[in-house]
């Protein structure tokens, strides 16, 4: 959540900086604030709401070489032009922004800062008067910083800038994502690559715990210790083209329509022209050492992690689990003996995740990261990373990172399941496969404009609604709902088809929306037994069935294919029922409200 940019050396930097805030709008936010700077002039424009608001309030005179710029999402008060970053100490020498969450802020205000009058209601306006408070002490900035940095605790990215010096910026991270930028006689900061990925495709990681003093011509790393460090750029594979809506409206449609090639994607990259896996064989020799997969993620890619689980019991044989990373933390299952962990991330820095696997690496257990973003802080600290190599995924609402991770993570089965001579991987085709599910999405994103019928038939005017399934028709459930809910506030379940008769049911009443997948064969009956049970209570049905189980009055027919992999297909019409659900609703599809793409805070 939030975003970071700044630059040091750039006579542009005020452009610079909007247009970088602009590429992390995905991440969500409610205010936004740029600090500018030369060696003549500073001056500090913050507002409530868009980057567009923000644009207009800056003008055209706002002009440096120097700069930090921020995007806010409310933790410590309210969304509001005084809250919203960059905060200045009250002596007006040093500007600050932060993302993450400061936990013993109000222990630092009690301490520290008796007397000091705070402007705001955030713990980041703590942590530069505190700074500020340091300096008056004799120390240099750099040293200030560093002692405010070793009483803070919790998460965070630091930018300060030092208004007397407008050649400098120095920069700390502990949990939260911030890379270096390495321009041509500039240098920059980014919460994530993309934003600055039209000044410079190198880039440089920040370790947490390092303080990072940056000039237009020079990147010093240091320890908290003191101790130097050097550390190799690398170079980011991102596709300007990636970035940019193009002709669509919304990101989310784009992405939409991106999957059948991303599925081809991934089995270009992860199978050779001979047949063989690219995959490490390290990685398969770890897991066939293994005795028990624990898949760990959130949100929606808890629910591609419930899909994966089956695929992998069927095609290697190995027990697998699915774990919600904001309990698993906390409340540690008892583990079997040799485990192998799966973390699925679309950003590669999901702070809940993040603290799972730091765990796990303590205990010393192997661990893999499945995500989208190479270099990320998931991907860099787990002992092995495989990329989805869906490309940017900028709507909030993911839904080519779910199909990428269940593509991926059946690749990684069918690997282990030959690795471990199981008969059932042999049999499956993954090629063909994954080329017959391709052809099923393009034929699904082909149906839009009945889609859009269906979901203003269904859903314009209703409150609440239901997802039902059996299987992995259950599991598509839980992301259809979210999908559903997270974008057009209709409060949506996904529900066991066969559970509804045990509670859930006392919901349905006349005209209540409920969407029935029916993929599953040996579940088909049974699935329309559930779906003559909500029909008889008053419930409005939209069935979403494959062609092999369908009938004739069902609304939504899918294309055949492989058992395994018909969630990759039957997703993707409750991906554009929640699209068009949306559109109807006059809501903004690609930034809904309260949420963020990267969950950088637990």
């Amino acid at each position: 959540m939030c975003g970071i940019v700044g630059i040091v050396g750039n006579p542009n930097t005020t452009e610079i900086l909007l247009k970088g805030l602009e590429k992390l709008e995905y991440r969500g936010y409610d205010s936004a604030g740029i600090f500018v700077a030369d060696t003549n002039s500073n001056q500090l424009v913050k507002t409530k709401g868009r980057i567009k608001d923000l644009r207009e309030k800056v003008g055209t005179e706002l002009t440096g070489t120097l700069g930090i710029g921020h995007t806010r999402w409310a933790t410590h008060g309210p969304a509001t032009e005084i809250n919203a970053h960059p905060h200045t100490s009250t002596n007006q020498k040093f500007v600050l922004v932060h993302n993450g969450v400061i936990e013993n802020y109000q222990e630092l205000k009690d301490t520290y800062l008796a007397g000091i009058a705070l402007e705001s209601e955030t713990d980041t306006e703590i942590v530069v008067q505190l700074i500020a408070r340091f300096a008056e002490d004799g120390l240099s900035v750099k040293e200030a910083f560093k002692k405010a940095l070793a009483v803070i605790e919790g998460s965070y990215a630091f930018a300060l800038v030092d208004k007397a010096d407008s050649d400098t910026l120095y920069v700390a991270k502990n949990k939260s994502p911030l890379l270096i930028g390495l321009g041509a006689d500039f240098n920059v900061i980014c919460s994530d690559a993309m934003a600055m990925i039209d000044q410079t495709k190198q880039f440089l990681e920040i370790a947490d715990g390092e303080l990072v003093t940056l000039t237009a011509d020079s990147v010093g790393i240091e320890k908290a210790t003191g101790e130097k460090v050097e550390r190799s750029a690398f170079t980011a594979e991102i596709d300007l083209a990636d970035i940019e809506k193009g002709t669509y409206p919304f990101y989310m449609l784009k992405e939409i329509d991106e999957q059948p090639a991303v599925m081809r994607r991934i089995a270009k990259e992860y199978v050779t022209d001979s047949g063989e896996f690219a995959i490490d064989a390290n990685l398969l020799a770890t897991m066939q050492a293994s005795d028990r997969i624990y898949i760990v993620a959130c949100g929606t890619s808890a629910n591609a992690g419930w899909v994966s689980k089956q695929i992998f019991e069927s095609l290697a044989k190995v027990p697998t689990e699915i774990h919600l990373s904001s309990e698993f933390g906390y409340n540690l299952p008892l583990l079997s003996e040799k485990p192998f962990f799966i973390f699925l991330s679309q950003s590669g820095e999901t702070a809940d995740s993040r603290q799972v696997l730091v765990k796990i690496n303590e205990l010393g257990y192997p661990s893999l990261t499945i995500t989208n973003v190479a270099g990320s802080t998931l991907s860099r600290e787990a002992q092995y990373t495989l990329l989805l190599h869906a490309g940017p995924e900028i709507a909030v609402a993911s839904t080519k990172a779910y199909t990428a991770q269940i593509a991926v993570m059946t690749v990684l089965a069918k690997a282990l399941g030959e690795k471990k001579e199981i008969p059932e991987a042999f049999a499956f085709n993954l090629l063909h496969e994954l080329s017959l599910v391709a052809t099923g999405m393009e034929t699904m994103i082909s149906e839009k404009h009945l889609i859009d019928e269906l979901a203003q038939a269904y859903l314009k005017e209703t409150r609440n609604a239901f997802y039902i399934g059996r299987s992995v028709d259950y599991y598509v459930s839980m992301e259809a709902a979210l999908k559903l809910k997270e974008i057009s506030y209709v409060q949506t379940e996904g529900f066991a088809a066969g559970e509804l008769k045990h509670g859930t049911i006392a919901l349905i009443e006349e005209g209540t929306p409920v969407m029935a997948f029916i993929t599953d064969a040996a579940t088909a009956a049974h699935t329309r037994g559930n779906v003559r049970e909500v029909e008889s209570r008053g419930a409005n049905v939209l069935v979403i069935a494959s062609e092999s189980v369908s009938k004739a009055d069902d609304q939504i027919i899918l294309p055949n294919v492989h058992p395994l992999l018909t969630p990759l297909v039957s997703v993707v019409p409750a991906q554009l029922i929640a699209y068009y659900a949306t559109l109807q609703r006059g809501y903004d599809v690609d930034k809904p409200r309260n949420l963020a793409k990267s969950v950088t805070v637990e």
